[in-house]
């Protein structure tokens, strides 16, 4: 139904129509927000690449191929733009620092829960927390792999699409982001 609705919105901001490419921003902003904010843990970062995102869609709109999924091509878009600023702040980058902004209102937060108590809500706040630092502290190709897997939840077809790698090669990453991240937390959790 999906593939159905960017398709034809695509055909449609092709021919001009402004409405229809808004449309596509509103259906995916929030995603690819996220994704970058996972990828880069930087608000004002996640917001640029984003936008930087759109720009490249609206400019290379009439490169896109209907036979592929519209979705594996935009978060490609994205994900190369968050590996790119990745790679540029390489050497200035500590797994020590703080993140930017903790308002602890991601996805997960905003999950309405059963029967949450002060002292649940806090330990799946912290829990949250350590998981998400263990996925920062990940090398950037398991990061990548991890973050489009488990938070933007990409099967490893798609996530083989939007990376352009052998879905052999993305099974492995996933598996060792796995053993990594077990490692990390199994003292922590």
């Amino acid at each position: 139904m999906v593939d159905n609705l960017d398709t034809r919105l695509v055909k449609l901001a092709l021919k001009g129509d402004q409405r229809a490419f808004a449309e596509i921003v509103d259906l995916y902003k929030d995603k690819l927000f996220h994704l970058g904010y996972r990828m880069l843990s930087n608000r004002h970062e996640a917001e640029d690449v984003v936008q930087e995102t759109f720009l490249r869609v609206y400019k290379n709109l009439d490169r896109y191929d209907p036979k592929q999924k519209f979705s594996t091509w935009i978060y490609r878009i994205a994900t190369n733009l968050c590996i790119d600023r990745l790679r540029k702040r390489k050497p200035s980058f500590s797994l020590d620092a703080e993140l930017n902004d903790q308002d602890n209102t991601d996805g997960y937060a905003l999950i309405p829960g059963d029967e949450r108590t002060p002292e649940s809500e806090y330990m799946l706040t912290e829990t949250q927390q350590l998981i998400h630092q263990a996925i920062d502290s990940l090398p950037d190709k398991y990061k990548t792999v991890m973050v489009l897997r488990y938070l933007q939840e990409l099967s490893l077809q798609e996530i083989s699409d939007v990376m352009d790698m052998p879905v052999t090669t993305i099974k492995t990453r996933v598996h060792r982001g796995r053993e990594f991240l077990r490692k990390k937390l199994e003292n922590k959790l």
